[in-house]
């Protein structure tokens, strides 16, 4: 489904990323880990148009994507999660949702009950402002506007910062049951044990470039993995 072939990226005169290749399958649940930074926003960046490719190949079903305005990616089908959530705190929850459909006309209230069946603590306060939300709230919200846009491959960038233990382990049985449903997934996390145990792959990033790629299960037993980011 998505394609990186030896992308180059940065800000400014620096490379972050220099010359990383990776793919994600239709269906998948792909991780990327990594130390802060280590190039992971800026890969989700990248592939979502906000961050300019300066060198490589992006592809997503087939189609070149490096480049292209972020609301054309949109309509292609990837919608990102930032890192911090980014909600709308002066509009309501409904209206934040909205806002995630804004380049459709069709169906949006059968896909805002859909939205909402998988954040039932949303549905009860659809009129409240987003900003009044705690943030594991506010993390349900911005997945959900996510999903409003209908996206073939959900981007997340660590939607477990910041949130108690508890609403971590809930916010990570969405995540599964979105990629249930139908959702392809590349998720950038710290908490490698929870990515690492509901993804099929994953990739260690270090300073810009990949430095190993396996099954999910391989790198929980590697050595280095475990070392690095398991604490064990």
């Amino acid at each position: 489904m998505l394609a990186l072939e030896n992308i180059h990226a940065g800000y400014g005169p620096i490379d972050v990323l220099k010359g990383i290749t990776l793919r994600v399958n239709e269906g998948e649940i792909v991780t990327v880990l990594g130390a802060n930074g280590a190039g992971k926003s800026t890969t989700l960046m990248t592939i979502a148009g906000v961050n300019p490719c300066r060198q490589g190949m992006i592809t997503f079903a087939g189609e070149p994507i490096a480049n292209l305005p972020v609301h054309e990616i949109v309509r292609l089908g990837i919608s990102q999660v930032p890192e911090g959530r980014r909600i709308f705190p002066r509009l309501t929850i409904r209206e934040n949702l909205e806002l995630g459909a804004f380049q459709r006309n069709d169906d949006i209230a059968g896909d805002l009950e859909r939205a909402l069946d998988l954040f039932p603590i949303l549905r009860e306060r659809t009129g409240q402002l987003g900003g009044t939300l705690s943030g594991g709230e506010q993390q349900m919200l911005a997945i959900a506007r996510a999903l409003m846009a209908r996206p073939k491959l959900l981007l997340l960038d660590e939607p477990s910062l910041g949130l108690a233990p508890l609403m971590v382990v809930k916010i990570f049985e969405i995540i599964r049951a979105i990629n249930q449903q139908g959702t392809t997934i590349l998720l950038v996390e710290q908490n490698a044990n929870m990515a690492l145990h509901i993804a099929q792959r994953g990739y260690v990033l270090e300073t810009g470039r990949i430095v190993l790629e396996d099954s999910a299960a391989n790198l929980i037993n590697n050595e280095q993995v475990r070392k690095s980011y398991l604490g064990g």
